[in-house]
């Protein structure tokens, strides 16, 4: 049959498009027949983004994202609100792509150039001569997989794409009089009495019965959830860990003392004096030269007769700091001074006298005063600091081949974490109470997002797996397993008596005060001479004189236009206020320095407003449509 088939493929082709394409005719095509990923999510002036499109740019920028952040919670990069700002953001560059077509808008040479000076890492690429390193910046423009070209170009991209709303930012303005305006009404002062009534106050009057707090519990069952929680083991393999089981030698010990004893003894520090004969290195050649002349000159005397240099130096040298005392520059040890110096004074014995070395500073003659080389503390003084340096240096070294075999343990040894301790001689360490999300004072691995979304996993969870080997950071591998596990649940009513009666209680006492505050309110207004009222306090949004935010919130939008005002405040959970506006005081004048800083502030303000409009109106200009709702 099959042999039939293979002599006549052709006939079989023509006989298969004749059966199968009529079907697609008469019943139609299954949408599931096209992928996901040809779904348009948004538009812009015809321009469609469609799902796959979204979805790399989404991968890509948690990719940077978790570049920039090693530790931050990839669940929230997955979240619905981050893939959303993903694509507005992809909206906003075909957006502002748009604009610069329209408007006919490119960046120059020139803007483009002075670009790539200010930023640090290129810039640190010039050559002494002014010169660009050109294979330096072809390697670092060739880490994020870019030619010098195309980064230039997208360079010069986002150039033009910064003048469509630089246009609108750079030409805010705002005068004196609308600043004033702003400013006043932001941080308007006004004199308030303020009557509290505070919810505590009310507590002892709330005597819950057990049907009441039945009631509560089923009306809230959501305050009584318990999350998902875990009793969880791991083994963490790390330089301290390895360091606890090293024993080091007496031999070992000693040998890397006498290794390090001048290390160990401190820096060595030189004195020496010098003459300079100035000519920076920007000078002319010719001021160059003849500082050089004057300074061989210096030399050729001083090889004659090395007993006068003090005195040279202090007729000659050029450095108004040593000169006056014969050149004399005190101690100093490695990096003090400019590296050709350094590297002259290292070089010689006491009593020697250096050729002519040239610097930045001009050309320099030094003489070596002294060498002071602090003596090196005794084998018994420094054990405790060499054998801890030893146990990490061996610990470090021994991590890096050990990593691999851990990781592979725990995958191996699947079902148990102690065989792994045993093997590598770790403890394995217990935790109770574990959650999805790091508690706030939990420290250690069990705080790393990584991990405890490892052992939250579906393969962690069902079959008790030990979780793959998780790097934690340099040096540093954990593994663990979840020993019980204990879904998400609300709690029976039995065991949450205290915390439902204190949350009833609460809840009854925010009542009673907000009634009994909004019956005061009414009363005194009715009648103002019998409030009962504290002093009168001056209040505003940067003065609140230890007001609650609401409070200071309302007393400040009360209408004022009838004076005394009152207003009441529903503080919520805290329970009730009852604020009267006595009158609106004037503010203070700032001085020159707060207002120009005010005056800044707003202008900001109005330029990201304006920004803000200017984007919504270019939106509808080029029909922009997003498919995919807000969460």
């Amino acid at each position: 049959m099959f042999e039939s088939i293979r002599k006549h493929s052709k006939f079989v082709m023509i006989l298969l498009f004749l059966l199968i394409i009529p079907s697609f005719i008469f019943v139609g095509v299954n949408q599931n027949y096209f992928t996901e990923s040809s779904v348009i999510v948004a538009r812009v002036d015809g321009h469609e983004i469609k799902q796959a499109d979204w979805e790399n740019a989404h991968r890509m920028e948690s990719d940077r994202l978790r570049a920039e952040n090693p530790n931050i919670d990839p669940k929230l990069l997955d979240s619905p609100q981050a893939r959303y700002a993903t694509l507005e953001k992809m909206v906003r560059d075909q957006v502002l792509a748009a604009a610069v077509q329209k408007m006919h808008l490119a960046a120059s040479d020139a803007q483009l150039v002075r670009t790539l000076q200010e930023i640090p890492a290129i810039a640190a690429l010039k050559k002494p001569d002014g010169s660009m390193d050109a294979e330096a910046y072809r390697a670092l423009v060739g880490s994020q997989g870019l030619t010098p070209e195309g980064f230039e170009a997208n360079l010069r991209r986002e150039l033009s794409m910064n003048q469509v709303m630089g246009g609108v930012t750079g030409t805010a303005f705002a005068t004196d009089t609308q600043v004033k305006q702003a400013i006043d009404a932001l941080y308007q002062r006004r004199e308030v009495q303020v009557a509290r009534f505070e919810a505590s106050a009310y507590a002892s009057k709330v005597q819950p019965t057990e049907a009441d707090l039945k009631a509560y519990y089923d009306a809230h069952t959501s305050q009584f959830q318990q999350s998902e929680q875990a009793k969880v083991e791991y083994l963490l393999l790390d330089v301290p860990s390895i360091e606890a089981g090293i024993t080091l030698s007496e031999d070992d010990v000693r040998s890397y003392y006498n290794q390090n004893a001048e290390r160990l003894a401190g820096p060595e520090e030189r004195r020496a004096s010098h003459i300079l004969i100035n000519a920076s290195k920007d000078a002319p050649a010719a001021e160059q030269e003849k500082a050089k002349a004057k300074a061989e000159e210096l030399l050729a005397e001083l090889r004659k007769d090395p007993k006068r240099f003090a005195e040279l130096a202090k007729a000659n040298s050029q450095d108004g700091g040593s000169a006056a005392s014969g050149g004399d520059l005190g101690y100093f040890g490695r990096g003090a001074m400019v590296k050709p110096f350094e590297d002259a004074a290292f070089g010689m014995k006491v009593g020697d006298i250096s050729d002519v070395v040239h610097s930045d500073f001009g050309y320099h003659i030094i003489s070596l005063v002294d060498i002071k080389k602090p003596k090196a503390p005794s084998f018994e003084q420094m054990r405790p600091k060499l054998e801890a340096e030893l146990k990490q240096q061996q610990a470090q070294r021994k991590f890096a081949e050990l990593a691999e075999g851990f990781s592979n343990a725990v995958y191996e040894q699947s079902d148990s974490l102690q065989p792994v301790a045993e093997k590598f001689k770790l403890t394995v360490q217990k935790a109770d109470h574990v959650t999805r999300q790091p508690g706030p004072n939990v420290k250690g691995p069990l705080a790393n997002p990584r991990f405890l979304e490892a052992l939250f996993s579906s393969d962690s969870l069902n079959n008790k797996r030990n979780t793959d080997a998780v790097e934690l950071g340099s040096n540093q591998l954990v593994a663990g397993r979840v020993v019980e596990y204990t879904p998400a649940r609300t709690l029976p009513m039995a065991e949450v008596g205290d915390k439902l009666r204190t949350l009833y209680v609460a809840q009854k006492s925010a009542e009673l005060a907000k009634a009994d505050g909004e019956a005061k309110l009414a009363a005194w207004k009715a009648k103002p001479d019998a409030a009962q009222l504290p002093a009168a306090k001056v209040i505003s949004r940067d003065q609140p004189e230890g007001q609650p935010r609401e409070v200071v919130d309302s007393a400040l939008r009360a209408p004022t236009a009838q004076l005394p005002a009152w207003t009441g405040v529903d503080m919520g959970a805290q329970g009730y206020a009852v604020v009267k506006i006595n009158r609106i005081v004037e503010r203070p004048a700032d001085d020159a320095q707060a207002a120009a800083a005010q005056k800044q502030d707003f202008l900001r303000s109005s330029a990201v407003a304006e920004a803000m409009a200017y984007y919504e109106l270019l939106k509808k200009q080029l029909k922009v449509q997003i498919k995919v709702p807000r969460p």
